[in-house]
């Protein structure tokens, strides 16, 4: 079996393990197509090549390329012809212009298609989005779902499709293992990584922070359009010595960050067209034996489970209690680390996700 994979997300390094796990299955070829570089309100991602083996990783140009909707690939229809799969995946939404433009190109040539969707929230959309979605709904084979709730969205908005529900991507337990010896010689030290955008809730977590009195610092990695207004609070709230802004850090790096966290903390809120899809930093970190703390949004409590802390989103002083927990009890940071791997292990690797794709093709071959 031939599968053809179009992905702008694996143009990151640390997610194309997946790729490498799904080319040892018997029998299966795996060309992946990925754009040279994909932008948004974090900056521009280009492509990195870091787990290459065993597969096709393919650059293709993309058009539009940061306009998440009307983004595609303009010689689509040249690389399908020229790989001839007997299976599409699709690794974007529904409702997207690249996914209409790749699954009319599959139905011309007959080729089964499938598409990936992160959307739990169930919204209405104006045409032309509509009608693509609608296209898609009618002629893919299988539908990915990210996460519990968009498989609610699938079916109220008419796919009778077969889904299932797989991460977009696990975690290389390898990769992201923990750190052999625990420091001592710094302050309690937590982290976060991801956007500086609205929907994160960094301004909660900071605001969290400033209510501890016990030494400690703050590492946020990541950019964003929030990033003047959350330094301005920083310094409004008198904590702006105690935070180090590092940046945006590459895939690989990823697991040395957070190695030198004692909690890594998602404070998303959910938004009038957002909610947390996943929350993959939290999985990265609780296979590092990190402990994690959470609000509620989305599929956070999900993801968590018993391996961490969940606190109502929006709510400083939950969030502040849960961190002096946390900096007191090196005990409990322990438990919840060795917790957190273990429901990696369990659910989340990078091979489990492989494996449960693989079987969607086996399904629609």
């Amino acid at each position: 079996m031939h599968v053809v994979m179009l992905s702008k997300a694996c143009i990151v390094g640390a997610y194309q393990k997946k790729l490498e796990e799904l080319a040892r299955v018997p029998g299966l070829k795996l060309t992946v197509l990925v754009p040279p570089s994909w932008k948004d309100d974090r900056g521009v991602q280009r492509l990195e090549r870091v787990f290459t083996s065993g597969y096709t990783l393919h650059t293709t140009p993309i058009a539009f390329n940061g306009r998440f909707h009307f983004h595609f690939y303009p010689r689509l229809s040249a690389e399908l012809d020229r790989f001839k799969p007997d299976l599409l995946h699709i690794d974007e939404e529904p409702y997207n212009m690249a996914t209409w433009l790749a699954m009319r190109l599959a139905v011309k040539r007959g080729i089964p298609a499938l598409f990936f969707t992160w959307q739990n929230l169930l919204r209405q959309y104006p045409p032309p989005f509509r009608w693509w979605e609608r296209y898609n709904y009618h002629h893919a084979r299988y539908a990915l779902a990210g996460n519990h709730d968009a498989t609610h969205v699938l079916r109220k908005k008419g796919f009778s499709g077969p889904i299932a529900v797989i991460p977009q991507f696990g975690v290389d337990p390898n990769l992201f293992s923990p750190m052999p010896a625990i420091q001592t010689d710094r302050p309690f030290t937590i982290g976060y990584a991801g956007g500086l955008i609205q929907a994160k809730g960094v301004d909660i977590l900071i605001r969290a922070c400033a209510q501890l009195s016990a030494p400690w610092e703050l590492h946020l990695a990541g950019t964003g359009p929030a990033e003047r207004e959350l330094r301005s609070l920083a310094n409004a709230l008198g904590v702006a010595d105690r935070i180090r802004w590092i940046g945006k850090l590459s895939s690989i790096a990823m697991p040395k960050f957070y190695r030198r966290l004692d909690v890594l903390v998602l404070p998303s809120r959910t938004m009038s067209n957002w909610k947390e899809q996943f929350g993959r930093v939290l999985v990265e970190a609780m296979a590092c034996e990190t402990p994690v703390i959470g609000s509620n949004s989305g599929e956070i409590p999900h993801v968590i489970g018993n391996a961490g802390l969940v606190f109502p989103e929006e709510n400083v002083e939950m969030l502040a209690l849960q961190l002096r927990r946390l900096q007191q009890d090196e005990a409990e940071r322990r438990a919840l680390g060795r917790r957190g791997r273990q429901r990696v292990l369990e659910r989340f690797t990078q091979t489990q996700i492989a494996q449960a794709t693989y079987e969607v093709y086996q399904q629609m071959s």
